[in-house]
């Protein structure tokens, strides 16, 4: 079967939940001898590579643009995967899947998939325009794919309820990949198991400012806050850090960077507004680490009994966890144990592959 993958910036993945989806989703489709085709946009890679893993990369230009960027990029890539004869056109997200009626129009054979990864529209970044388009987006996912696969029953519940559109869950897996190695973490300052990781796209939806706050006034000066990701929102937070020197942003990190920031944390914070199905909580939870995370119905969705719950946006609450979970290491590690053990059973990619394709197939 041949399968394209639009939405996505681009893989292997520099940044972005979508993007690490993607990445993992066709990678364990390629190994099941699966043809997959994912869509890039041009320059997103400092080298162009043609092959990664066994998925064929396809690189296409895009205008560059905030609001115009993921739709040219996609319109570009439906009707190359429609030249292309492939069987399968999976859309990532609300705002490429706007273009979910072309295929159906113009090749009514190929099958038309919809994951809905978040609900864009509240990310103030947007404009009136651009949340406009991209609540059209969820609407033409709703009426044209085939079939529209979401992460969390929230999202199940919602598409039926707003749009009368019934939809399969799958959700994100977490890959796990943890490591005895703190190598890494010199470049950074850090020592193992003494500092607190908190890994997301810097934006005010994500809450870091919550954080920042709730740590300055943790008065434990052995502990470090290392703030792992990128964003249009990092200037203001490192503003509001600059008077905490145990506060430190580590920029966006991939590979074995990442993999030794997660695996020596001795603590893992989402202080998240907002998510469809958080990859950095779920690879958090497979690596096997403490966390406290915001009680937002996404997150209880994705831990369930397995972590410390703060109130979302209270930094006194958030505060009063962070100091129960550094005393409190035998609990603590309780919590971390049914993590693990949830994020291999249920968010495990081999699965999450097998049943995507078994969508694909009928």
């Amino acid at each position: 079967m041949k399968i394209a993958f639009i939405g996505q910036k681009g893989i292997p993945t520099i940044s972005g939940g979508v993007d690490r989806h993607v990445e993992n989703l066709a990678v364990f489709l390629a190994a099941k001898n699966q043809k997959v085709i994912v869509y890039n946009r041009r320059n997103y890679l400092p080298e162009k590579i043609n092959e990664w893993k066994g998925v064929r990369i396809i690189h296409l230009p895009f205008i560059n643009n905030k609001n115009l960027a993921a739709i040219t990029h996609g319109f570009l890539a439906t009707f190359d995967a429609i030249f292309k004869k492939v069987d399968v056109i999976h859309y990532h997200g609300i705002g490429p899947s706007l273009l979910a009626w072309i295929p159906r129009l113009f090749a009514p054979k190929i099958v038309v998939i919809s994951t809905l990864h978040s609900f864009d529209y509240g990310n103030d970044k947007w404009s009136s325009f651009a949340k406009f388009m991209l609540k059209l987006g969820e609407k033409t996912m709703c009426r044209y794919a085939h079939q529209v696969i979401v992460l969390t029953d929230l999202m199940h519940d919602y598409l039926l309820q707003r749009h009368g559109r019934e939809s399969v869950i799958i959700p994100n897996g977490a890959f796990i990949n943890k490591t005895d190695k703190s190598n890494k973490l010199i470049a950074f300052g850090l020592e193992s198991k003494k500092y607190i990781v908190s890994i997301s796209r810097l934006i005010r939806l994500k809450g870091i400012q919550y954080l920042i706050n709730s740590f300055k006034n943790i008065k434990d000066q052995n502990i470090k806050l290392a703030i792992v990701g990128d964003g249009e929102y990092q200037a203001e937070l490192e503003r509001l850090a600059e008077s905490d020197k145990r506060i430190i942003f580590c920029g966006n990190q991939t590979g074995e960077n990442l993999n030794q920031l997660y695996s020596n944390a001795k603590l893992f914070v989402q202080s998240s507004e907002m998510e469809g199905l958080s990859i950095s909580l779920l690879e958090a939870m497979a690596h096997g680490l403490s966390n406290v995370i915001s009680d937002i119905p996404a997150n209880r969705e994705a831990a369930a009994d397995t972590a410390l719950y703060f109130k979302s946006k209270d930094e006194n609450d958030l505060q009063e966890k962070i100091e129960f979970a550094l005393r409190n290491e035998d609990k603590m590690k309780e919590f971390s144990q049914l993590a693990q053990k949830r994020a291999e059973t249920i968010y495990n990619w081999d699965k999450i592959s097998a049943d995507t394709l078994a969508i694909y197939k009928k």
